[in-house]
Parts: structure tokens; sequence; C-alpha cells
């Protein structure tokens, strides 16, 4: 009987891969990823969108933040995830592990205002769950009813968009999965 790989064994694996891309791989692919988003009618009509600031090598979406759209990016304050506008240009700061965030002053943005969630990943499957950092801020936010409809795309490289991940009743499915390749 084979053995199964939990959680913790997966996203070390995954997150090796991800950093054993060379920057210019890491670059194309994100590029790809862009265009892939750019050519999506979900994200065309989307006004507010919530993004991330790339950390260990993931798919790095700032060519997006160019377009004309109201962007916010997550705080992360007492274990949950607080959202604010931010345009390209203005100023950020060091955050809770190490991520850009935007000031602490920055307008905050409300769930009935977001259009789509371009959720970081470590990895997903296609069911549409996805693996995160462990942390749950993103189950946690997704679970809450405010945060229910909002629509979802998980990103992440080709190599972590996977059969079947382990998952956990707490674990929150995605609308869609977006990689290098296609949208799924």
């Amino acid at each position: 009987m084979q053995q199964q790989i939990t959680k913790k064994q997966l996203r070390k694996k995954i997150l090796e891969q991800r950093k054993s891309l060379t920057k210019s791989e890491w670059q194309t692919k994100s590029d790809r990823i862009c265009k892939q988003l750019q050519s999506s009618s979900l994200f065309n009509q989307a006004e507010t969108v919530l993004a991330y600031f790339s950390i260990h090598q993931e798919p790095d979406l700032s060519p997006l933040f160019t377009i004309n759209k109201k962007w916010g990016f997550p705080r992360c304050v007492n274990q949950l995830l607080v959202w604010h506008s931010w345009q390209l240009g203005e100023q950020l700061q060091q955050g809770l592990y190490n991520i850009q965030e935007p000031l602490i002053n920055a307008p905050l943005i409300q769930p009935q205002a977001v259009d789509l969630i371009l959720v970081p990943t470590v990895a997903c499957d296609a069911q549409k769950y996805r693996l995160g950092y462990g942390g749950g801020f993103y189950d946690r936010m997704l679970s809450d009813q405010q945060w229910q409809n909002k629509t979802t795309i998980g990103i992440v490289f080709d190599f972590a968009y996977l059969p079947q991940l382990p998952i956990d009743p707490w674990d929150i499915k995605l609308d869609y999965i977006c990689t290098e390749t296609g949208l799924y």
C-alpha cells in the first residue's frame, strides 16, 4: 500500500522545485501566466482585483499592476487578511513574513467592492483545491460569508498543478486555476 504524502512534504517538494527555477525561467513562466489572465474575460470584466506581491518565487503578477483597475493587496493583521488599495508607485512596507504590504493608512477595500481574487498558491489540483504555506489565511477568509461568492483564481506554475492534493475539511475550493498554459 502506497503511503500518502503529507501537505508538509508536498509543500517542501514544490517549494524546492520552484526555488530551482532560473530567474529567466521564472520570469518567462510568470509572464505567460499574466498573458493567460489578460486574455480572460474574468480578469477583463473585473474592476476591483485583489492580488499579492510575489515571495519565494511565486508567479510574479507585477506586470498586471499597470492595468487600469482598482488593485487590492493584503496586510496580515491578527491572523486575518485585511485588504488595502494600492496603485503602482505608491509606497509599500515590509510586513509579516517579509511580504510587501500597502501602508497601514492606505484605503481599505471592503468585500462587497471586490470582483476577483488572484490567490497565491504553492500547488493546486484538478478539483480546484489549493495548497498554501500552511497559515490558513486564505481558507479563513474564503470561508467567511462575506467572501464566499467572490470569484477566485489560484495562480500556480504548471509543475505545481497536480491531479490531487491531500485535503482537510477546512480547505476551501477555488473557482479557477491559472497556469502558464491555461485557465482551468
